[in-house]
């Protein structure tokens, strides 16, 4: 019952905003047209407010999982109009506040001590507010300055109400539109659910931020605030106060002659140093989330707050999308569509001199072009266009990654709009990879495996008395079978024993040899002490084969 109501609140919300009004009808079928012209939205007259704060309004009145939606659009004025950017923009940290009064006691409550014992000062009145929670400030009995972050009362249950719906609608989806099936609907909004659900839960959020910090000691790129687990509960996160400039008030960076070209590139390259040395990335990284240091101009630093939702990449996810993305920029297109065969994202029947040209025809044209030029959501939809007619699959594993890049390109868009995307972004990823295949690196994958390896080192016995068992059974083949004794066989044939040393030693010895290339070395932070073990037994026998 509650779904449904909850149903129903939703589409009179749609009603009453008219957001009707909002949907392209230049880009649907006659079909869609003439239901946007008899539905029951008509009957409702359109608010007299201009559009932006109308759809700003109505996500707001939906819930989180829209205010969120309306947060990502925020940071994308090349998709939606100016007017309607600049008013989602204030969904970043002005949703409508609840009392400070029920803040203070939801502190209370999690704390179990009044807030007067906690705090020598405890502001009601909250510094920002958003769809999940509010921020207020406060000064510990130490006098250091603090902001208390609180939960909104009653937001788990909207929530997983919306949650529900949403994947009500995407099974629903994924059975009666086949072809949305290689988009994995579920999928998606099931990582979606988990993503949103930690972020209600502040022990991880604060457990991020910590994470975070340790990854940026004392760095010149990006400052992680403080946390204070002593004061940290579910539903309370309290940690240090940072004072800079919002990144979105470029007027403040521009009059304190800040380098928005090195922000933008240091942009760039925190983004690439969480993806690929870390693996743990600020997946939320839109204007609201990303201040900026400006205690010396010439050579700012980035402040980043509410980390509740991070990403995370398998190695293998880290490899495929470093090599796709060396690729992209090196225009070698035909190694982007074999990347994408391999890796199962495209059927292994695909073409592949046919997914190069379609990936030729929508990448090309965005090179050599600065990124004031060049936007990646439009790309993105090029891109996922072409790749629909080869039944490629969206992978729900990128989807925050994905949500980040295009919040990256919206930051980079508006500090410096010349900045040159590839020239910045090539260089990292070049020496990332260099530095995965240099003895270096090399030793500091075995170090990461050597636990590992020790613990597979019981094994070492079963496998060499296998290997050898085999060898034996070989020799035993050639004695019952000498070479010439078949009535058809050939007196100048290969011994039994000596092919079956040489296929057994060539199969176990290739993944030694793989190790010898670039991509090789690259994969060897996959490969375990028995494979390691299989390779040198292949060596030995291809070499007694010889």
């Amino acid at each position: 019952m509650r779904r449904l109501a909850r149903l129903l609140q939703i589409f009179l919300i749609v009603c009453r905003y008219r957001l009707d009004q909002f949907v392209p009808r230049e880009r649907l079928g006659d079909r869609w047209r003439w239901l946007l012209r008899i539905g029951p939205w008509r009957l409702f007259t359109p608010p007299a407010s201009e559009r932006g704060p109308r759809l700003k309004e109505a996500l707001e009145a939906l819930g989180p999982i829209h205010v969120k939606f309306g947060q990502l659009l925020s940071t994308r004025p090349d998709l939606v109009p100016e007017d309607i950017a600049i008013a989602l923009a204030e969904l970043q940290d002005q949703a409508t506040p609840f009392p400070g009064a029920i803040a203070q006691e939801i502190v209370e409550k999690a704390l179990k001590k009044p807030v007067s014992s906690l705090f020598n000062r405890f502001e009601t009145t909250p510094m920002a507010s958003a769809s999940i929670a509010q921020v207020h400030a406060a000064t510990l009995p130490d006098g250091r300055e603090v902001v208390v972050k609180v939960i909104r009362p009653g937001i788990e249950g909207t929530i997983a109400v919306d949650l529900h719906l949403l994947l009500t609608f995407a099974t629903w989806l994924h059975r009666l539109w086949p072809e949305s099936r290689r988009l994995h609907p579920v999928e998606v909004v099931r990582d979606y659910q988990l993503t949103l659900m930690d972020e209600l839960d502040m022990l991880k959020e604060a457990a991020n931020t910590s994470q975070l910090r340790r990854n940026f000691p004392a760095s010149p790129l990006i400052y992680i605030p403080e946390v204070h687990w002593e004061l940290t509960r579910k539903s309370v996160l309290v940690m240090e106060r940072i004072h800079g400039v919002p990144i979105a008030d470029l007027q403040t960076l521009r009059s304190t002659g800040t380098n928005l070209k090195l922000l933008a590139e240091r942009g760039v390259e925190i983004f690439f140093t969480q993806v690929f040395r870390d693996s743990f990335f600020h997946a939320d990284m839109h204007p609201g989330n990303i201040f900026v240091d400006i205690t010396r101009p010439e050579d700012p630093r980035y402040i980043a707050i509410d980390c509740g939702i991070v990403g995370t990449l398998s190695p293998q996810d880290q490899s495929y999308l470093a090599r796709n993305l060396l690729a992209f920029f090196k225009r070698d297109y035909r190694q982007v569509a074999e990347l994408h065969i391999s890796s199962g994202w495209i059927p292994r029947n695909t073409r592949v001199n046919e997914f190069e040209a379609a990936i030729r025809s929508v990448c090309e044209p965005i090179f050599d072009r600065p990124l004031k030029d060049i936007s990646f959501g439009q790309f993105l939809v090029r891109l996922f266009q072409t790749a629909r007619r080869f039944d490629m699959e969206v992978q729900p594993q990128l989807v925050l990654l994905q949500k980040t890049l295009l919040n990256i390109e919206g930051l980079g868009r508006q500090l410096y709009p010349e900045l040159d995307l590839w020239a910045t972004a090539l260089p990292y990823l070049e020496r990332w990879l260099r530095n995965r295949i240099t003895p270096p690196g090399l030793l500091r994958a075995i170090q990461r495996q050597l636990p590992q390896w020790i613990e597979q080192t019981p094994e070492m016995p079963d496998l060499i008395y296998q290997a050898f068992d085999r060898i034996r059974h070989l020799d035993d083949v050639q004695a019952a079978h000498p070479a010439g004794s078949s009535a058809g066989g050939s007196h100048n044939a290969d011994p039994p024993s000596r092919k079956g040393r040489m296929k057994w030693g060539v199969a176990l010895l290739a993944g030694g040899l793989l190790a010898g290339t670039p991509a090789g070395l690259a994969l060897l932070h996959d490969l375990s002490l028995p494979g390691l073990l299989a390779a040198a037994i292949g060596a030995l026998l291809v070499l007694q084969a010889w």
